[in-house]
């Protein structure tokens, strides 16, 4: 589903002492830790497939379990996506980084450590940039940076299902060892919208690239908040976390909501308590002995005589191979077709209805301006009415440019097209030209014909016509109304405006 556009409404929370009378602004602080489980079919560190709800410990091999004499094999496929993550999202990506044992206990973690880059990651100081919309109007594009700390890889930890009804705890291992990539975000935003924006700029990146489904619901993006408040100018304040947020509305909420459970607590004189990580922090960590360091080559005239090009990864064939990103995408959708920002957001936001709506305009000649009013609100609506994604469409992109040609070639009218819409939704397969046609949906083009249904509504309203004589030229709408009534809407506009101008001067 598509989510909605993030509106700036960030705002200052203010407080003040009681021996101060001059309020002491209070502002939040936001540094999010984003663990995006990475798109590819078998482990980091093992062949066991990668699958969502799949039966119980039915994707788990011997290394996964921690078996004696069982090693881990890096999956190259995991280091690209890290690499083309981390070059879409300008960072430095090093040539050389090391993988540790974080050692911590945990009921779904068999080997009781997890292999980790924390120390050395695979990719360091990025930049991501997320747009809102702010201004009176919400319609004005404010452009946001959050600096990226680090990308490291790692393995993600099994599930524990707690049984309250046996008072049990069972553990499934089917998601240890599924690679992830940590994304570490600086403390540089101030309130929830802007930390849900960053948050859904970067799962539009991430799906763009192919690196990670980004499905909040099922895990494949999880959210840790870092939240503190303190005043501009002054340290910042003790930070506590909230942790495992698997939705872009929740983060918004929880996080305006720890803001202002913060300064409540600062309001009553209190002390806000540094809330901790689950794992235990003190614990340190150990270089991991079965994998040697990750090394990484820039291009194909740096790699070292006899090595295969195929099995190691060159950062330069990768950066070849990005896509176009988001924030590109919307610039040149405003840019190309002079459409609002908004709707830029709209078609963005919609996977696959970017594509829709480029597919359309190739076989119309109808404005963008016009053509993404029909593709934003007629077909989104029905789609979300329905629950159906873009692809599952009953109305095929050269099936809605062609109802829009007869529309723009003034064969129907605005509102028949409107009537035509709905019926190919209803009888996929049927074109625009056969409904129109069996319907006969066409408009009245006998001049003679609408004269007649003209003079017949304006001589069974002289109230409305005495109005229109006297000055009041709005009414005029309402005999146009009347006659497309008439007509069932098959009237042309403009021809019946210019006939009713006519009888009524």
């Amino acid at each position: 589903k598509a989510l909605p556009i993030i509106k700036c409404n960030c705002r200052h929370l203010n407080t003040h002492q009681t021996h101060n009378p001059a309020p002491q602004q209070l502002v939040g602080v936001v540094g999010l830790e984003i663990h995006a489980q990475i798109n590819s079919s078998t482990k980091l560190f093992s062949g066991a497939p990668v699958r969502f709800s799949a039966p119980p410990n039915s994707l788990v091999s011997f290394f996964d379990a921690s078996l004696p004499g069982t090693l881990p094999v890096l999956n190259k496929r995991c280091v690209e996506a890290a690499v083309m993550t981390g070059l879409a999202l300008n960072c430095a990506i090093n040539r050389k980084s090391l993988f540790d044992r974080k050692h911590y206990f945990y009921a779904d973690l068999p080997a009781g450590y997890q292999i980790t880059q924390q120390r050395l990651p695979i990719a360091v100081d990025g930049v991501l940039t997320y747009s809102l919309l702010g201004g009176k109007k919400r319609n004005q594009v404010m452009r946001k940076n959050v600096t990226i700390k680090q990308i490291q890889l790692e393995q993600d930890s099994g599930k524990s299902l707690h049984d309250d009804v046996r008072s049990q705890t069972l553990i499934d291992l089917n998601r240890a060892g599924v690679g992830l990539m940590e994304l570490v975000m600086e403390p540089d935003m101030s309130c929830g919208e802007e930390a849900a924006a960053a948050v859904r700029e970067l799962q539009l990146i991430l799906q763009a690239l192919g690196t990670c489904q980004g499905n909040m619901s099922e895990g494949q993006l999880r959210v840790d908040a870092n939240v503190s408040v303190h005043r501009p100018g002054e340290p910042l304040g003790v930070r506590t976390e909230v942790k495992n947020i698997n939705s872009i509305r929740y983060l918004a909420r929880a996080i305006d909501y720890e803001i202002q459970r913060q300064i409540d607590v600062l309001q009553r004189g209190g002390t806000v308590q540094n809330e901790t990580r689950a794992y235990d922090s003190k614990s340190g960590f150990m270089p991991e002995p079965n994998l040697p360091p990750l090394i990484l080559y820039e291009d194909n005239a740096s790699l070292p005589t006899g090595i295969d090009a195929c099995q190691v990864v060159v950062v330069q064939k990768i950066k070849e191979g990005l896509p176009e990103l988001p924030s590109v995408k919307r610039d040149r959708l405003v840019q190309t077709y002079g459409i609002l920002p908004e709707h830029s957001f709209t078609l963005v936001n919609e996977d696959g209805l970017v594509d829709y709506f480029e597919a359309v305009l190739k076989t119309t000649k109808k404005e963008p301006r016009k053509v993404i009013g029909w593709v934003t609100n007629e077909l989104l609506g029905h789609l979300k009415q329905e629950d159906m994604s873009v692809c599952q469409s009953p109305i095929s992109p050269s099936a809605l440019a062609e109802l829009l040609e007869l529309q723009e070639t003034g064969h129907i009218s605005s509102s028949v097209a409107k009537q035509v819409f709905q019926k190919m939704w209803r009888s996929p397969g049927k074109t625009a030209l056969q409904i129109t046609q069996e319907q006969d949906l066409g408009l009245v083009s006998d001049t003679a014909q609408l004269h007649s249904i003209c003079q017949k509504v304006v001589d069974s309203h002289p109230d409305e016509v005495h109005a229109i004589r006297s000055g009041n030229k709005k009414v005029l709408n309402k005999l146009m109304g009347l006659v497309q009534k008439e007509t069932k809407g098959r009237a042309d506009p403009v021809l019946v405006r210019a006939i009713l101008q006519k009888k009524t001067s």
